[in-house]
């Protein structure tokens, strides 16, 4: 799966959780650039996407992500 195809996967599931179809995802976005966006929707989300994408995360790298671009590349990583 290309990068593209993560990042049109991720607006679907960006765009459930946070019900706002207005979110467009870029690589810098963080959760302060997202209203809603906190611990109990981050958690909702990241078991949205380890379910989409079909693979599981280890709390270490969830830790190490800081933003979308990361979180687009540990899942390329995963399903690599």
């Amino acid at each position: 799966m290309n990068r593209n195809e993560i990042t049109e996967k991720l607006t679907v599931i960006f765009h459930d959780v946070f019900s706002d179809n207005t979110i467009v995802l870029r690589d810098d976005m963080t959760a302060s650039d997202v209203e809603n966006w906190d611990s109990l929707t981050h958690m909702f989300m990241i078991t949205k996407v380890e379910e989409v994408f079909g693979i599981k995360f280890k709390l270490r790298e969830l830790n190490k992500l800081k933003n979308v671009g990361d979180l687009c590349n540990t899942i390329a990583e995963k399903l690599g």
